[in-house]
């Protein structure tokens, strides 16, 4: 079993290497492609213009492949983070915040119900919004014409819960059981890293993360985190 996690490591950390030394060539051939777009405008002939949608099409793929390497090399650096004592309801509230003015113009109805007598967890601010700002961000886009997302807070004997619950469209069974699974994506362009990343996070938290949903209705998803004896 330690030489399989070990032969992991190793191959986890090859492939970030190896995506890291990806990056590098490809941010440079983004910059010259950006440059040749500027002198095909400057040149100004129908042989330039008829360049120009090609010119487009490689920085857009460009940029599809920047992303995609960004989010990997997130994916796969994740592994041992620092955790402190810390507030569930502030880092909710605080991801809604800045979503807040996005739902409005999409007529969303963020509504929320965070227990003030929740216990404090430990955390990593920044990751754990990451997660939480993955998770909001795909239930706004699963609700173009609008809806109500719900966010609640509380605690039981398994731990501290977050409930994320939207009225969107909803997932298949099939996308339910792939969803975590690292470049699965239903998304045009997406890279299929974000439920991933999100899932790591949360268990790098000593969480879990489930889902239901159904077609039509809507999604949930519930955040569960271990609240350690001393912080109870």
């Amino acid at each position: 079993m330690d030489a399989a996690r070990d032969q992991y490591e190793e191959l986890a950390e090859l492939a970030g290497s190896l995506a890291h030394e990806i990056k590098n060539p490809l941010s440079i051939i983004h910059m010259n492609i950006d440059l040749l777009s500027e002198d095909l405008v400057e040149i100004d002939t129908p042989s330039s213009r008829r360049c120009l949608p090609r010119v487009d099409m490689v920085r857009n793929q460009c940029e599809r492949m920047e992303g995609l390497l960004r989010d990997f090399l997130r994916y796969a650096r994740l592994r041992h983070i620092d955790l402190l004592p810390g507030s569930l309801n502030d880092q909710v509230r605080q991801v809604l915040d800045a979503y807040q003015a996005q739902a409005d113009a999409q007529k969303i109805d963020l509504q929320r119900y965070l227990d003030p007598d929740l216990p404090s967890i430990r955390l990593h601010s920044d990751s754990l919004q990451s997660a939480l700002i993955n998770l909001i961000k795909n239930a706004l886009e699963a609700m173009p014409d609008g809806g109500q997302l719900w966010a609640r807070t509380y605690s039981n004997r398994g731990g501290v819960i977050l409930d994320l619950i939207d009225s969107g469209s909803g997932l298949d069974d099939n996308t339910v059981m792939h969803m975590f699974e690292p470049f699965y994506s239903t998304k045009d362009g997406g890279s299929g890293l974000g439920l991933p990343t999100a899932r790591k996070i949360i268990e790098a938290h000593g969480g879990r993360i489930s889902v239901q949903s159904e077609v039509g209705r809507g999604t949930k998803f519930s955040l569960q985190f271990p609240v350690p004896p001393r912080l109870q």
